[in-house]
């Protein structure tokens, strides 16, 4: 893992390396740490070059201008200041970004939501206030020497999360390093060490005290990691989710004896994964990874709890789990500070997940058909792998049955979008001819016409200008009769 390392550190770019040199002639330490460290004893090099130093904040700014073609305060407060070096000053390759921050220590005052800072004055104690073990190595530069205070290299070969101070000190300092256990139990596919897993159990309320939008970004990149059931298992068995995603926990319903009945919480999972393995490449028509179709696959059945109604002869009923869920996505994510473009893809999704059931039995009309890529709109691609997820029946003859359905189904909609172009379903009138041929100003009756013929389209298909102008006089005589 040494060699491997070495290797990859020794492909740093001449650029990061050069400004190591630079702050030593200016009488400063400067070390690469966190991330890219850890990245490359896996083997990879980090785009993100992340450096620490002893140079106070200006200091740092001063010799980032002379090195950099451009530099930005992002954080003075904090000691953060960035610089980029374009790829054109050596002709080839991509630009060269950095992050430098001064030595600190930071905690939370348990009533503020923002932590206190304190610029520090050894890298070993700024290594000492990072969040994991795997985190806190560094390297020196420009002479490439590995620091590693608190046995991170060992921890990464067994992969362990393991807090480098006492855990209950290291999350009351910064409690959304309980979050970032779990991102990075996704991410890295590692285990969180006993210790640090009891104290987040013990502490996992002090996550209140941390801002929606820290908790919101970090439970979006767990979710687009490799593996977010690693991730989302921690927050659920450490009490985590409790407080920043309950609904999630309270998936866990009880289970009847005779196993007739889902574990919803599982079942979800279930369909997050599925869901995951449908995402396409860059150039399909679902990404991956897909924060809105994982977060859609996650959440479509948070509904459910509210719904549940025992019946007689031993059912259980959730009616209208999807209209209740909808809901419940929109004020979770919320709250959670999503955009509201994020909101509303999902909270949609939720609604419609179950629409297609029925359509086996049922023989839907073209008419149905429109309707049902009218009303999903832009989500549609993200709705065929939803709704194809949702099957996580263990009876062969009825998922096979569900996926000739739906492959049916998808069949329908491509042969009505290459007659009707479906994607961009129009009345056959516009505003101006409807104004024209009734003889309206512009007004709530032309509105009520535009969706009357928006109906018949969507019912009857595509008509002649002659058919629609018909049709139209006909409800309009009725209408004013």
């Amino acid at each position: 893992m040494q060699k491997r390392a070495i290797g990859v550190l020794a492909g740093l770019p001449a650029d990061a390396v050069e400004l190591g040199g630079l702050f030593r002639d200016a009488g400063h330490e400067l070390a690469l740490v966190g991330g890219p460290v850890r990245d490359a004893f896996l083997g990879r090099l980090s785009a993100d070059l992340d450096f620490t130093t002893s140079a106070t904040p200006d200091e740092t700014e001063a010799i980032l201008a002379r090195w950099g073609d451009a530099h930005w305060d992002i954080g003075k407060e904090f000691g953060t200041i960035g610089a980029r070096r374009f790829a054109g000053r050596r002709g080839a390759g991509a630009d060269v970004v950095v992050e430098v921050t001064t030595y600190r220590t930071d905690a939370y005052d348990p009533t503020s939501r923002k932590p206190e800072v304190v610029f520090g004055d050894s890298l070993e104690g700024d290594l000492s206030r990072r969040d994991f073990t795997v985190n806190s190595m560094a390297v020196r530069l420009p002479g490439l020497t590995f620091v590693d205070p608190f046995d991170g290299l060992t921890d990464l070969a067994r992969g362990v999360l393991r807090t480098p101070v006492d855990p209950r000190q290291s999350f009351d300092d910064d409690p959304l390093r309980m979050m970032r256990a779990a991102r990075f139990a996704a991410q890295l596919g590692f285990t969180v060490d006993p210790e640090a897993y009891a104290a987040i159990q013990d502490m996992a309320g002090r996550i209140d005290i941390v801002s929606g939008e820290r908790v919101r970004d970090e439970l979006s990149k767990l979710l687009v990691a490799a593996q977010p059931r690693l991730g989302l298992e921690v927050l659920v068995d450490t009490g985590l989710a409790d407080h920043v995603l309950p609904e999630l926990p309270a998936l866990r319903l009880e289970i009847d004896e005779h196993h007739r009945h889902k574990d919803v919480y599982e079942h979800s999972l279930q369909v997050l994964e599925r869901a995951i393995a449908l995402e396409t490449g860059p150039d399909g028509s679902v990404p991956g990874p897909d924060l809105v179709l994982r977060l859609a696959a996650l959440l479509h059945d948070i509904g459910k709890p509210r719904t549940r109604r025992f019946e007689a002869g031993g059912g259980v009923s959730f009616h209208h789990h999807e209209v209740v869920g909808a809901k419940l996505v929109a004020k979770r994510l919320k709250e959670l500070r999503f955009d509201k473009a994020t909101v509303q893809a999902v909270s949609r999704l939720t609604e419609l997940h179950l629409r297609f059931h029925g359509y086996g039995e049922g023989g839907w009309t073209d008419s149905a058909v429109r309707r049902y890529v009218t009303d999903a709109g832009p989500l549609l691609q993200r709705l065929h792998r939803l709704t194809r997820s949702d099957c996580t029946t263990r009876n062969v003859r009825k998922a096979a049955r569900l996926s000739a359905a739906y492959d049916d189904l998808e069949t329908r909609i491509a042969r009505l979008q290459e007659q009707e172009e479906l994607d961009a379903i129009r009345p056959d009138l516009d505003g101006t001819q409807i104004m024209e041929i009734l003889g309206l100003k512009p007004g709530r009756e032309v509105g009520e016409a535009y969706k009357f013929l928006l109906e018949q389209r969507m019912e009857r298909g595509p008509m002649a200008e002659d058919e629609a102008r018909e049709v139209l006089l006909r409800w309009w005589a009725d209408r004013t009769a």
